[in-house]
Order: C-alpha cells, then structure tokens, then sequence
C-alpha cells in the first residue's frame, strides 16, 4: 500500500473511533481532517498503550514503514523524545520527555476548551506541533501562541508547521511564565500536567477565559481540570475526566530512593503495626488522586519481587519521614513499619476511608479552585 493509501486509511479510521467515543466532535472535524497527525510525526516513534502500559519498541519509518503508518494512526501516545533529549538513538531511554498525546485525549480537550472564533489562544508545550496546528486552523495562526521548553522540540514543531502552512507564534520559554507579550488571552491549554496552576497563566487571561489542564498531586492520580477565570483575579472549575501526561518541567519534583530516607538496614528505627486494608486498594488513579488531594508532599514507589508479592513504600518530599506495607497472597491483614515526624500510613490510610467512605467519587466530583495568592484547594461536589 502506498503512503497516500496508508495515510487516507488510517485517518479514516482514527476518525471513525474518536468520533464513536465522543472525542472528536462535529466542530472539529474540518481540523482533523485537514491537519494529518503523521505530518507532525518523526521517523523514530514509541508507540504506548491507552491505559498506562510502557511503550513499546522504537518504530522506524525508514525501516518499518507499514509498522509506522499503523502506530501514527492507532488511538496511543507516541513518545518522540528520552530524558529532556539526552537520549539519542532508537533504543528506549528512561524517561519519555516529549510525545505525540494519543489522539482522544487531543480532542476530549480541544472540545473542553470550547474556542470560538476570535479567541487568542495559549498553549504550553508545544510539542511535536499537532497540536498548534490544529489550533491554527480552527481559529487562524496570528490567534495561536505555543511555548515549548526545549529548544530543539521547538525548532522541529516550527519547521512542521511551516511545512503544513501554519505559522503560530512558536516561542522557547518555560511555559510556566506562560507569554506576556501576546496577552491577555481567551484560552489556555497545557500539553502537560501541573501540581500548581501558574499564576502566569491566570493574569495572562482576560475574566471569564478558560484553561483546560492536567492536574495532579505529588502522590499520583491525574485528571484534566476546566477552569473559568474570574474578575477577582480567581479561578475555580470542574475535572472533566483522567489523564496521563508528563509533567511541566518547572514543577518535576526530586524523588529520592528508599535509602535516603532509612539511617540503617530496613526497618531500621521503623514502628511496626498491621493493617486490614490493602496496599492494592491504594493503586487505583481516582484513588491516587484523592489520596493526593488530602495528603500534600507524599509518593508512592513499589518494590516487586519475584514470587508476586510486593512492598509499597511511602515518602515525604522534605525527607523525613517514610513507610512500608507489604502485600502477600492471600494475606487479609498486612505488616506496616513506619518511621518519621509523620506517620504516612496512617495518612494515607485516613485519606483512602475517607474517599471510600463517600461512595469512591470519580474525577468529575471533584472542583480545583485557585486563589489570588496562588493557593489551590480541591473540593468534593
């Protein structure tokens, strides 16, 4: 099959599943069709699964053509860049950077920033330029502004969107600062996650605009957030529904192991105790996300062993204060030690009841609201 034939087809059927799951609404198709991902595609791509399952090998267009044409098409992320781009090559390196967002997600945001012609837009990371593209046909390139961190991402979204005839103010920045010179803004969308809303990006939008972003807390759970900004210099709005995206560069946290926090072999000068409740009821992304939301400055990391039972280690950000509970099959309670200022089991313990305690609520019972002081609160209904 030919490329032309690969790329009608693909799209085709990319279009036919996002308009099935709703993604892909009437307003933006003319987009989708007249901006094709693989132009904004590398040669070099790592497709990954929807549902959070690593990516997989390198996929080469100039050695797996058809292997290539079927991973741009597929409704999966593509990461397109290693470790902030230290990693060069095709084999995999530690830590995705940049990608290509799975094409649901692209749209399911799209519609919840609800532009409208006229509307100057904002967008933070720009990626691989698909994104921007689309955003510049919709509403015309002189109303689109995209920040990209990386300047060689930068400078290969820019030569893309040229090649497709779109020309957006493509600017190299942290996109925390968002872009002064081009406000005030009517939209705001950001292409990575967030713990904290940056004021930036609130004073740079006029009252009553709308910022639609990925948020999550240090523990885990992540969902996209609608925001409305208001005359009082607020903002305040509902999650829409979960997400996965790499996190800003300007707010990655420092995640040191398990031997920085223990001033001797495990369990060191840890209190143990016993717990009905088990370490796998805390691994679900709504429950992550409420657990974040009422214990500040904690993450989970888990040790795996061979025979299938694990430990779930839990630490603090300022380095104070850490636990452990083991998992084992077929146990019905389950050792905990715990060591520190905090006691991050009991925490996380609380937090957890807490939030089954309400019926387990998914993201969309959840409101994020920002204050004038940057302060963020997440609400229950």
């Amino acid at each position: 099959m030919t490329a032309g034939r690969f790329a009608e087809a693909g799209r085709a059927r990319l279009a036919s599943a996002l308009i099935a799951n709703g993604s892909l609404q009437p307003d933006w198709f003319a987009a989708y069709h007249a901006v094709p991902r693989h132009l904004f595609a590398p040669d070099t791509v790592w497709p990954g699964m929807a549902d959070g399952v690593r990516q997989g090998e390198a996929v080469d267009r100039r050695e797996d053509a058809d292997g290539w044409w079927r991973a741009v098409y597929a409704d999966v992320p593509l990461t397109t860049q290693w470790d902030d781009g230290a990693h060069l090559g095709n084999s995999r390196g530690v830590t995705p950077s940049s990608s290509s967002s799975m094409p649901t997600m692209v749209f399911s945001m799209l519609s919840a920033l609800d532009v409208a012609d006229g509307h100057r837009v904002l967008e933070i990371g720009t990626g691989t330029g698909w994104n921007a593209a689309l955003l510049s046909h919709r509403l015309g390139s002189a109303n689109v502004t995209t920040v990209e961190v990386d300047p060689s991402t930068a400078a290969e979204a820019r030569a893309r969107l040229a090649r497709a005839g779109y020309a957006p103010a493509a600017v190299v920045g942290d996109g925390a600062a968002g872009h002064p010179a081009a406000a005030p803004f009517d939209r705001v969308i950001a292409t990575c996650s967030v713990r904290q809303v940056p004021r930036a990006w609130i004073e740079q939008c006029r009252p009553g605009a709308v910022i639609v972003a990925p948020w999550g807390p240090e523990y885990g759970g992540e969902a996209v957030v609608r925001l409305t900004t208001r005359q009082d210099g607020t903002a305040r709005g509902r999650f829409v529904h979960p997400s996965a995206f790499m996190r800003l560069r300007a707010q990655r946290s420092a995640r040191p192991g398990s031997r920085a926090y223990l001033p001797a072999p495990w369990p060191a000068d840890g209190v143990r105790s016993t717990t009905a409740l088990s370490p796998d009821e805390l691994g679900g992304w709504a429950a992550m996300f409420a657990i974040g939301v009422r214990v500040p400055g904690v993450f989970p990391l888990t040790e795996r062993y061979g025979d299938g039972s694990y430990t779930l280690w839990l630490h603090d950000t300022a380095v104070t204060s850490w636990a452990t509970a083991d998992w084992e099959p077929g146990r019905v309670e389950f050792e905990v030690v715990q060591s520190g200022p905090r006691r991050l089991w009991d925490e996380v313990e609380a937090a957890w009841r807490w939030w089954d305690g309400r019926g387990r609520p998914g993201f969309e019972r959840f409101e994020l609201v920002v204050g004038v002081d940057g302060a963020q609160q997440v609400h229950l209904d």
